[in-house]
């Protein structure tokens, strides 16, 4: 979730981008309603404690560049940037499980992919779907908007864990969604 900050810093080197004051207090605004919905719950600071949370790291860092590249390249064409796009991702995650995954000997493929592979076709293509809408917006939008809009993920994602009985609702979940929104909200509105 600090992939808009990871994506301001980006795109002044990359793209060149000015940042005022407003587009600094949006993202801050985004990024004070994040912590408020991570901050852990038994104290501390929001920091990565294990691989997981060193992994979602990199990941933000890795997002952040791949939105500021997707503006940068806006003038290629579509599918040269969807190639470049998912041909990265899938090597870059090739990589990680081979370094981190444990080794695959006993397990059975077959068994496996028949009772969960129609699942998994069926979320790819959704996945494909959303990225592509994804490289459409990031090529046509400033890379500090695009980065607060897509702090909205934090909001969806805290929404759909609460209506999928994974979490319960909480006022700090209510007060960082709202800053949020409210981030994502100026972000649109400064690009009308």
């Amino acid at each position: 979730y600090l992939m808009p900050l990871w994506a301001v810093l980006l795109a002044r080197p990359l793209l060149g981008e000015r940042l005022g004051g407003r587009a600094l207090g949006r993202v801050g605004l985004a990024l004070a309603g994040a912590l408020v919905v991570l901050w852990p719950a038994d104290g501390g600071w929001p920091l990565p404690r294990d691989l997981p949370d060193l992994l979602a790291l990199v990941g933000g860092v890795s997002f952040a560049l791949n939105n500021v590249m997707l503006r940068r390249e806006a003038h290629r064409s579509e599918d040269a940037r969807a190639l470049a796009m998912f041909g990265g991702g899938a090597l870059v995650a090739l990589v990680f499980a081979l370094v981190a995954a444990p080794s695959p000997a006993g397990v059975d493929a077959a068994r496996w992919l028949w009772p969960v592979g129609p699942a998994v076709a069926a979320l790819s293509l959704w996945f494909l779907a959303s990225n592509l809408s994804l490289q459409y917006g990031a090529a046509r939008l400033a890379a500090h908007a695009t980065a607060v809009i897509m702090l909205t993920e934090v909001f969806f994602a805290a929404g759909s864990a609460i209506a999928l009985g994974a979490a319960v609702l909480e006022p700090k979940v209510l007060m960082g969604g709202a800053l949020i929104i409210a981030a994502a909200a100026l972000a649109a509105r400064r690009q009308h």
